[in-house]
């Protein structure tokens, strides 16, 4: 029902989706806030992870690349390359600029994408939904905006010693590709409180008396049925949620549920092009919506699958762009060893962990899983290391080291290379957990044949 891309969004919005195609777009890209965000995974007993995985960073800075894009824009000689000369006079080429340089085309590819009737919903922050509305405005046109909502999720708390309002609100920027057209909208009821000047009388020693303000106004208040504004209070997800997944910037479902209720219908097509964990795409599939997710890193891509699997069950989930092949695997090991690292941990269902020395060296990731059925068998854990390079005995015997240190009950050692003969020696050396090897040594031409890890 949905299809998940790997890789870059531009190019992949150009290369794969074509025209008019899309009824809804949302976004929530990076706001470029100068930070660097990690996540802490939520393990299969519903715990958070104490380790951290650098998940993306949200820091751009003007190169090469930005001057070339932006010389492209300001040539195509249109609004949208008369808006980014002006912003260039204000801003220079500083790190926003860089980012709005970044952002430009992609909404560019956007817009063609949308069928007349569609909509997109951009989420943003103040840090730079000005500059963006800008941007939004040259590419759809000022008179295809509809609504600047604020999504107030009620429990940021300011410092006293901060001098500036605590930040209670982000920024959702909704146009239509052509206001002209019967572009989707439906209207949505929340229940709200409205104050109203009706008498209430309440009873005290056998008397009627009215209820009174402060003021001494009869006054009360009644649960109604009222037309969601451009207010939109949702609280944000509690570090306890059962939502959580433990992914910064992650977005209660509540909020993009109302986005795909009030601008699309049953069977019409979601796309996200920064689908970070995949609130978009979850409830776009519990929508009963089709969707396209797309993400640049393996994280996300492995994040979005196991929890529309949790989710949904097995659902037909197409991949684009990820490694099919050995070839794939070895080239994608070559570019970028922590995309093949993400990317082999979830042909195992591995949760990843953190590389640094200390507790944890030696471990790439972790499955958790019971002995039988029964919730009150204790948890037993799996060590997962993952190799993209030249392999040998040496390897062996550190995951069994590390596996010894943890108490852990298997060693996995995932490889892109055969292991050698004295391998397979040195893990047949730890004998067996239970029934299974308790040193498995597994390829990735063996895991994209089928093989998986044996523990019960």
């Amino acid at each position: 029902m949905g299809t998940l891309y790997y890789g870059d969004n531009l190019d992949v919005l150009r290369r794969y989706v074509k025209d008019e195609t899309i009824d809804l777009v949302y976004l929530d890209p990076p706001f470029n806030s100068a930070r660097n965000y990690n996540a802490f995974l939520k393990e299969e007993d519903g715990t958070m992870a104490t380790s951290q995985i650098r998940a993306f960073e949200d820091t751009w800075r003007w190169g090469t690349e930005s001057e070339r894009t932006y010389e492209a824009l300001v040539l195509q000689s249109d609004k949208l390359g008369q808006a980014m000369q002006a912003l260039r006079v204000l801003l220079g080429t500083d790190n926003m600029m860089a980012y709005l340089v970044m952002m430009a085309p992609r909404l560019v590819e956007l817009r063609r994408i949308l069928k007349p009737t569609g909509s997109l919903y951009l989420h943003c922050d103040s840090t730079a939904s000005h500059y963006l509305k800008i941007l939004l405005d040259a590419v759809f046109g000022q008179g295809n905006f509809r609504n600047e909502i604020l999504w107030y999720y009620y429990n940021k708390f300011g410092s006293k010693k901060s001098k500036l309002f605590a930040n209670a609100t982000d920024t959702i920027l909704f146009y239509v590709k052509d206001v002209k057209s019967a572009f989707v909208f439906n209207p949505i009821l929340e229940k709200r409180e409205k104050p109203t000047k009706q008498l209430r009388r309440k009873w005290e020693n056998g008397k009627a008396v009215n209820v009174k303000d402060k003021d001494g106004h009869v006054v009360y208040c009644l649960k109604e049925d009222r037309m969601v504004d451009n207010v939109w209070r949702i609280p944000c997800l509690q570090p306890a949620s059962p939502e959580r997944l433990g992914y910064p910037t992650q977005k209660p479902l509540a909020l993009l549920e109302r986005i795909i209720l009030a601008s699309s219908n049953p069977g019409d097509i979601v796309l996200d092009a920064f689908c970070g964990c995949g609130t978009a795409v979850d409830a776009a599939q519990k929508l009963g919506r089709g969707w396209i997710g797309i993400d640049i890193t393996q994280l996300s891509i492995m994040l979005i699958k196991k929890r529309l699997r949790d989710n949904y069950g097995k659902i037909d989930i197409s991949v684009v762009g990820e490694p099919v092949t050995v070839e794939d695997a070895t080239k994608l090991a070559a570019d970028d060893k922590y995309q093949f690292q993400w990317w082999a941990l979830g042909l195992v269902g591995a949760r990843p962990v953190e590389q640094k020395k200390g507790a944890d060296a030696g471990i790439d990731g972790r499955i958790l899983f019971r002995v039988g059925k029964a919730k009150t068998s204790p948890l037993q854990q799996i060590i997962i290391s993952v190799k993209g390079g030249k392999v040998g005995v040496r390897d062996v015997r550190d995951l069994r080291g590390v596996l010894d240190r943890e108490k852990a009950a298997i060693g996995v050692l995932i490889t892109l290379e055969p292991p050698t003969g004295p391998m397979g020696v040195e893990a047949a050396s730890a004998g067996f957990w239970e029934q299974c090897p308790r040193i498995q040594l597994l390829t990735v031409a063996e895991l994209l044949g089928g093989r998986s890890v044996r523990y019960t």
